[in-house]
């Protein structure tokens, strides 16, 4: 007899730079407070690379934790994917450089699609392992956002910090891992977070370093409604297609991009701020890494536990977005849970709930923009 294979979350780590920048020090640097950051963004301090850091070995320092912790070595990985924004180099990919410098001797791709990277990773090899294609794959997102920071732009230098986060994945027969998920992309807001030149279309040029145009450009508006429709959107369509209800989660971990955000998110979700987990105040949006970071940390910190559920979303420059429903370790998983269809019942009971919650994030979500704009004025 058939037995589904899941993908389980066997092993996670993580690596943040030593180097610490506190709003204190960014008071010095650019017309800023402390009190401006915080109210607006929820950030005290963030980690920025310290001299001998880069975007591998940052990727290097949280996986081999992650394998100890799985009970594997290098030579067992089936795949490595690297999730960043921000890579060594534009050529080679730094996943073939991360696979060497661990010793692996298999498959590596880079996967970039915003700071929604790693939970897009997460998604692939779960699919790669359910199909029966590989076995033990390793999952990371790193990043130096710092690198492409104007730090005279008090709107973006406030936000972005680096660091790393790793996890394994292996074949498991017992219910646990990815649940469902959802990968998304809107291109039409393309330009609300945007690195203008250093691609083929528009090559570095003295006119780049000249106009700043190096650098990455937010629309923090936009961006705000983005994600602050999408959030609650993308996290109830997901959790119903694992066949739960919001209520079931045992945790969120949302991307750590601005505390108000996740704040309008658990309203609109019905669900209390205590149970969206936050670390933004210690090392502000690490892209890629922001969401493995903040599950690490909830671990370590007893917010998770073998059997509990777990959703997690992600958005960023695309404008992608992406969301999992996750079980740690082995328990019980509602029998009309299916990874990519769910039964007539189920379906019919989803899209009531949908649209019950729908009308009340279309009434509040100009409410809440409004609000947004009062405070940042």
């Amino acid at each position: 007899m058939f037995k589904e294979r899941y993908a389980k979350i066997s092993g996670w780590g993580k690596y943040v730079p030593e180097h610490v920048i506190t709003n204190k020090d960014l008071e010095k640097m650019v017309d800023t407070s402390d009190e401006w950051i915080t109210q607006r963004t929820g950030i005290k301090e963030r980690r920025i690379r310290g001299e001998n850091d880069t975007n591998s070995s940052m990727a290097v320092a949280a996986s081999l934790p992650a394998l100890e912790m799985a009970g594997l070595t290098a030579v067992d990985l089936d795949l490595i994917i690297v999730c960043t924004s921000s890579p060594d180099y534009l050529l080679p990919p730094v996943s073939s450089q991360v696979q060497d410098m661990l010793g692996a001797n298999c498959g590596a791709f880079q996967l970039t699609a915003g700071c929604s990277g790693w939970v897009y990773g997460l998604a692939t090899a779960t699919s790669f392992i359910k199909s029966g294609m590989y076995n033990n794959i390793l999952v990371v997102g790193s990043e130096i956002i710092s690198f492409a920071i104007d730090y005279t732009d008090r709107q973006t230098c406030v936000l972005f910090g680096d660091a790393a986060a790793a996890v394994v994945l292996k074949p498991s027969e017992e219910p646990s891992g990815v649940l469902s998920f959802e990968l998304g992309s809107d291109g039409s807001e393309y330009d609300a977070l945007h690195v203008y030149d250093g691609g083929s279309t528009n090559p570095v040029s003295a006119i780049t370093y000249e106009q700043g145009r190096h650098y990455i450009h937010m629309d923090g508006r936009r961006v705000f409604k983005f994600a602050s429709r999408v959030v609650a959107q993308s996290l109830k369509r997901t959790i119903a297609d694992a066949g739960l209800f919001p209520d079931d989660i045992d945790l969120y971990i949302p991307h750590q991009a601005n505390a108000r955000i996740v704040d309008a998110g658990a309203r609109l979700m019905r669900q209390p701020l205590e149970k969206f987990y936050m670390n933004i105040h210690k090392y502000g949006n690490t892209s890629t890494a922001s969401v493995p970071l903040a599950m690490v940390e909830a671990l370590e910190e007893g917010r998770l536990k073998e059997g509990d559920k777990v959703a997690m979303i992600a958005f960023g420059a695309g404008l992608t977005w992406a969301t999992v429903v996750v079980q740690l370790g082995v328990g019980e998983i509602s029998p009309a849970h299916s990874l990519f269809s769910t039964g007539r019942a189920q379906y019919v009971a989803k899209r009531a709930r949908e649209t019950v919650l729908d009308g009340v994030q279309a009434a509040l979500l100009p409410l809440y923009t409004f609000i947004e704009r009062i405070r940042d004025n």
